[in-house]
């Protein structure tokens, strides 16, 4: 399928992926004892994973039986972030490695594969749930450069089939922890689905015609298809560079002609040029969606994945003019604890 489905193309909208750069972006009498199979000195497994939603996600589904380690600090720019000298050392003692693939983390991939021990598991979750047919080209990820668009988690339909992965993964590294991988699946895939529930009840608040994004980075690509909203553009100037006059002056009109209320800008990358497109088309510039820095502090209740979404949505919503009290009222507390390492 291609973006013209589900989203109008711009001839302003600026993409830079032409040289954008993805360096970085078992039954038993005991079935849940700590004799696993995996090599963590605890008996439990040792996990790496990449950007903080995919080690919230792992860790809703591991529990305890798994140490899990990941690799890229929040508020990162992951689409370029080069692994340091160290994770090297975390790479080879790891059992499990989850990173998103779709060609975010190439340079973490080929860390990974020189030095995982061979019986490890490399697993690339969104290429594998997402079926080639299915990529998403689009302003930020022009289909002649060959990578697709990788932000399935801002989907939760897509973050369930990232969950469900992650389980049968760590059930076959760890088939003694089978039935303690499958509760917490059931528990994330439940809370999940009610956050997807509380979604779709919220967004009928705004007004019609008004379920439109203009962003900074162009991660909500997935998400708009399956929730039927229409993604105008994407803003990712080349290098993450300021645009040039002309392209602003462009921009501008744009904005103007499609009657844009909000500019949704991202705190990773900030930009002083949607501030002046905001000032000049009279549009508001909201410049604190998350794309992958969960909110709060590692161990609080808000620092997951569902609580990552749940703000983003919310701020969405109440941008374009609804409401979301469906949304604000969901208890994002886990059953299952996150004992994650989030690097900051």
């Amino acid at each position: 399928m291609t973006p013209r489905d589900f989203t109008r193309t711009s001839a302003v909208s600026l993409i830079a992926s032409a040289t954008f750069v993805l360096s970085a972006c078992s039954d038993s009498s005991t079935p849940d004892s700590d004799s696993s199979t995996g090599g963590a000195a605890s008996g439990g497994l040792n996990i790496v994973t990449t950007v903080a939603p995919i080690t919230s996600i792992t860790a809703s589904i591991a529990g305890e039986r798994g140490t899990i380690t990941g690799l890229v600090p929040e508020g990162t720019n992951s689409h370029t972030f080069e692994p340091p000298p160290s994770a090297a050392a975390q790479l080879t003692d790891a059992d499990v490695v989850f990173i998103n693939g779709l060609k975010l983390e190439e340079p973490t991939k080929d860390l990974a594969e020189a030095n995982m021990a061979d019986d490890a598991t490399l697993v690339e979750i969104g290429t594998q749930v997402l079926p080639e047919s299915d990529y998403i080209y689009d302003f930020s990820f022009p289909e002649d450069e060959g990578k697709p668009n990788p932000h399935l988690w801002t989907d939760p339909t897509y973050a369930i089939e990232y969950g469900k992965l992650i389980r049968d993964t760590l059930i076959e590294a760890d088939p003694d922890g089978q039935s303690t991988y499958n509760e917490n699946f059931e528990a994330f895939k439940a809370q999940t689905t009610e956050l997807a529930d509380a979604l779709e009840a919220d967004q009928a608040s705004i007004p019609e015609g008004d379920k439109e994004l203009l962003t900074y980075h162009d991660a909500y690509a997935y998400f708009a298809k399956t929730y039927g909203w229409t993604v105008i553009g994407a803003i990712q100037p080349q290098n993450f560079e300021d645009p040039t006059p002309r392209e602003v002056a462009a921009l501008i009109d744009q904005v103007k002609a499609e009657d844009v209320p909000v500019i949704f800008g991202s705190e990773v990358f900030p930009s002083e040029v949607l501030e002046e497109v905001g000032s000049a088309t009279g549009a508001r510039y909201e410049d604190t969606l998350r794309d992958d820095d969960l909110p709060g502090e590692p161990g609080e209740a808000g620092h997951s994945w569902a609580g990552l979404m749940r703000y983003n949505y919310v701020t969405m919503i109440s941008g374009l003019g609804g409401a979301a009290p469906e949304l604000e009222a969901l208890d994002l507390t886990s059953e299952v604890p996150d004992g994650a390492e989030y690097p900051q």
